[in-house]
């Protein structure tokens, strides 16, 4: 007995026609191929195509550029944040040794030229740093880094590459405490470089002026000139600038003039002054010798046995009392007339004193 298959299945008309439609797009497809192949005409349309959508894939790759851009530009901000803080630290480091820089070279500077002074004058000085200032117009005083162990001594003369600037009026000893020439209680004697004439100056408390007072009418001194220490009262060595006249006017009663004077030392400024221990004699300006007449010719009044001895000494003794730092001690050049006039036996001691007044 045959096996029952079922019943025949017959083909649907939609597989036919999708059949049909593969094989046809299979042949378009293949033809195709064939004519790029031969002709490259599709390559043409493929780069027309790639033209018409290029700005889509331009858009389309739009929010991928901007979030690497902001990406980038935060990198960027952030490095250029911490490179702007690292180059301004690096200039405020920068600055600060420069600056450090400079005030060594200022310091420099300022030794060389006190090391010059030392050099050039051939003084015993020593080198004492500034430790404290008080410019006060009432009190003009420094306080240095240098007592009585190291060597400052009371009423020694400071000095700088500049002129003088004070002595010293107190010691510890660690500390020294110097009285500024600019101070008010404070007095120099001194002398005008050009003509010699004798005239003191005082302190007016402030750091860039001094006071010239009682100067003659007729002394001929003028501004410009230049004072320099005269060694009288034996404080302060002779030959040291004080400092430069700058004014002149009549006082009050106009029987004589005041100055102002510009002074030579740098007292408002430096790290460092130097203690004079020892200067060696330097020789005054040139004065007026007839100056110096009267003091010759007053022993001859004395007594006339006397006027040989005393009238060739006394003139070559007086220009050394200018020189001499402590006038105060001129006394002891009578000393030779004295002896000449001992044997005699008179007095010779009131003959030699009428001669040295005039001096004082």
């Amino acid at each position: 007995m045959p096996s029952y298959a079922g019943p025949p299945v017959a083909s649907r008309p939609g597989e036919v026609a999708s059949t049909l439609r593969l094989l046809a797009y299979l042949a378009l497809t293949i033809a195709l191929v064939i004519l790029d192949h031969r002709g490259g005409w599709l390559s043409q349309v493929r780069a027309q195509a790639n033209v018409v959508t290029q700005p889509l894939w331009w858009l389309a790759g739009l929010p991928g550029r901007l979030t690497t851009r902001v990406q980038d530009d935060a990198s960027t901000r952030t490095g250029l944040i911490e490179e702007n803080r690292r180059l301004r630290n690096e200039m405020l480091v920068a600055n600060a040794r420069l600056a450090r820089l400079q005030t060594a070279a200022a310091d420099n500077a300022q030794l060389r030229a006190l090391l010059g002074v030392k050099t050039s004058r051939g003084l015993d000085v020593q080198l004492a740093p500034v430790l404290d200032i008080d410019l006060a117009p009432g009190r003009q005083r420094l306080v240095l880094d240098a007592g009585s162990r190291d060597g400052a001594t009371l009423g020694q003369a400071v000095i700088d590459a500049g002129g003088l600037m004070g002595q010293i009026i107190d010691t510890t000893p660690a500390h020294a405490t110097v009285l500024l020439l600019t101070d008010p209680d404070h007095a120099v004697p001194v002398v005008v470089a050009r003509n010699g004439v004798r005239l003191i100056v005082y302190g007016r408390g402030r750091s860039d002026l001094l006071e010239l007072a009682d100067v003659p009418l007729n002394s001929g001194v003028e501004v410009g000139d230049v004072l320099v220490t005269s060694g009288l009262g034996g404080r302060f060595p002779a030959g040291f600038p004080v400092g430069t006249i700058a004014a002149l006017r009549p006082d009050d009663s106009h029987a004589f003039l005041v100055g102002d004077v510009t002074p030579a030392a740098r007292l408002d400024r430096g790290r460092d002054v130097l203690l004079l221990k020892s200067a060696p004699p330097q020789p005054l300006p040139p004065a007026d010798p007839a100056r110096f007449l009267p003091e010759a010719t007053t022993p001859p009044e004395g007594t006339g046995t006397q006027a040989p001895a005393t009238s060739s000494p006394a003139p070559a003794q007086a220009p050394p009392q200018a020189q001499n730092p402590a006038p105060a001690h001129a006394p002891a050049a009578t000393a030779p007339g004295g002896t000449q006039g001992g044997p005699s036996g008179n007095a010779a001691t009131p003959p030699a004193t009428p001669p040295q007044e005039p001096q004082r």
